[in-house]
C-alpha cells in the first residue's frame, strides 16, 4: 500500500465532524472554480489534460455499485498550494468516470475536518482525499501526491544540488520544478493507479 493511503481504525470508530449534513455543505467542483482566488488556469489545464481510460472508468464504476462502494468523497484543498492544483483535477475526473459525489473543502476554514486525516498524525497535507459508503461509513483517505511523484523529486532535488554548487535555494526550486515538469502526467496516472487499487482491496475487505 501506498505510503499515502492510509485506513484509520480511530477515524472509522470514533465520531467525526464529517456527518452526512457536513458533507452536503462542501462545494462542487463547479462551486469551487468560482471561488478559486489563485492558479484557476493551472487547474483547468491539469483538469482538461487528463482523461481517465475506460478500464480504470469501467472499474472504478463497478466499485462504486456495490454495497460498500465508495460512493461520496471528500477533498480537502487550497487554491495556492502546487500539489492541489496538480492532484485535485485528477480526483475531479476520477469522480466523474467513476459517478462519485464529490464535495471539497478549502482546509484552511475547515481544521477541524482536517484535524481528523493529519499525514503522521501531525502534518496538514493537501490534497486529501476521503471515501465514504453510500451509508456514510469512513472507508480510508489518500493524501498528497503518488509514491512515484516523491521518489521522482527526491531524485531531481538530489541531482539539481549536486549539479548546481553555489546556487541560492530559489534558483534550486525553480531548475527542480522545471525538470520535474515533465513528470506530472506520469503522476497523474499513477494517482488514478493507486488510489483504484486502494479502493479495490477496500471494498473487498
Amino acid at each position: 500500500m501506498s505510503a499515502h493511503i492510509h485506513t484509520s481504525v480511530a477515524a472509522a470508530k470514533k465520531p467525526s465532524v464529517v456527518t452526512p449534513q457536513r458533507f452536503a455543505q462542501g462545494l462542487t467542483w463547479a462551486q469551487y472554480q468560482e471561488a478559486m482566488k489563485v492558479n484557476k488556469d493551472r487547474f483547468l489545464e491539469e483538469y482538461n489534460s487528463l482523461q481517465v481510460s475506460k478500464a480504470d472508468a469501467g472499474a472504478l464504476k463497478g466499485l462504486v455499485k456495490g454495497a460498500k462502494g465508495p460512493i461520496n468523497v471528500l477533498a480537502i484543498a487550497e487554491d495556492w498550494c502546487p500539489d492541489v492544483w496538480r492532484g485535485l483535477p485528477v480526483m475531479v475526473r476520477i469522480a466523474e468516470a467513476a459517478g462519485m459525489e464529490l464535495r471539497i473543502f478549502p482546509r484552511d476554514q475547515n481544521l477541524d475536518i482536517m484535524s481528523e486525516f493529519l499525514y503522521k498524525g501531525e502534518f496538514q497535507s493537501i490534497p486529501t482525499f476521503v471515501f465514504y459508503t453510500r451509508d456514510h461509513k469512513y472507508i480510508g483517505h489518500w493524501i498528497e501526491r503518488p509514491d512515484l511523484a516523491n521518489r521522482e523529486m527526491a531524485r531531481v532535488e538530489e541531482e539539481v544540488k549536486r549539479e548546481m554548487p553555489g546556487k541560492t535555494d530559489q534558483e534550486i526550486r525553480a531548475e527542480r520544478g522545471r525538470r520535474l515538469r515533465v513528470h506530472w502526467p506520469a503522476w497523474k496516472q499513477e494517482t488514478v493507479k493507486e488510489i483504484r487499487e486502494f479502493l479495490s482491496q477496500a471494498v473487498k475487505s
